[in-house]
């Protein structure tokens, strides 16, 4: 039923009926995005994810049960850029498919089309540098391997320069939604850039904590 309902959206589906086959069509490549349910036959979903991340970058999308606050967790910590729990409404499903893919496109700026910018738009930072036209991130001269989350989360961090950004504005501009009453989405993808960032640059405290509001990128980076 989801499938005809996404088919009729516009979207090409196709449909995987337990997790070593969903996974082995996500390794072929040429998808978009991935739904991936946390409930499957034969490998779990957690399992699946933690398998795909450590081959592909392809954005991914958890399918968790109401309430089930570990399984989420779990999922954007092994790298899902996003969850949605059941029940849900289509509608609302894919609104955020629309805003996973928009996010995996370049940023436009100044209200340029992303088409449009400069191929070699580059944003740097001390050691750090963003190619945001390829979506390269690396820092002196190591490339980070990023999930899609974490590369805009970076971007948006990078564009404010010195100003704070609340978790509000992250979710909004990260995540393309409002963040939810106890939504931990931001801080854990968050956690995610922070250890990243540290494996390269040996700094625990490149990004820093704003208590009680949000986070900011330090400067002297």
């Amino acid at each position: 039923m989801l499938a005809e309902y996404l088919d009729g959206e516009g979207f090409d589906v196709s449909q995987a009926y337990n997790g070593k086959e969903g996974l082995a069509r996500a390794l072929e490549g040429g998808y978009a995005v991935i739904l991936l349910d946390i409930m499957m036959p034969g490998m779990g979903g957690i399992d699946v994810l933690r398998e795909l991340r450590g081959k592909s970058r392809v954005p991914v999308i958890m399918l968790t049960a109401k309430g089930d606050d570990v399984d989420r967790v779990i999922g954007l910590e092994l790298g899902a850029d996003d969850y949605i729990p059941k029940p849900y409404y289509p509608r609302e499903l894919v609104a955020r498919i629309r805003a996973v893919l928009r996010r995996a496109e370049p940023v436009a700026v100044d209200g340029a089309n992303p088409s449009e910018t400069d191929p070699a738009d580059e944003l740097l930072l001390g050691k750090l540098k963003l190619k945001t036209a390829s979506r390269v991130a690396s820092h002196d001269g190591t490339v980070l391997d990023l999930t899609v989350s974490e590369f805009n989360l970076l971007e948006v961090l990078m564009r404010a320069g010195e100003r704070a950004l609340s978790k509000d504005e992250l979710s909004r501009k990260v995540l393309g939604r409002p963040r939810e009453v106890y939504d931990r989405s931001i801080d854990v993808h968050m956690s995610n850039l922070r250890q990243k960032l540290q494996s390269v640059s040996g700094d625990a405290g490149m990004i820093e904590t704003v208590r009680g509001f949000g986070y900011r990128l330090r400067q002297d980076t």
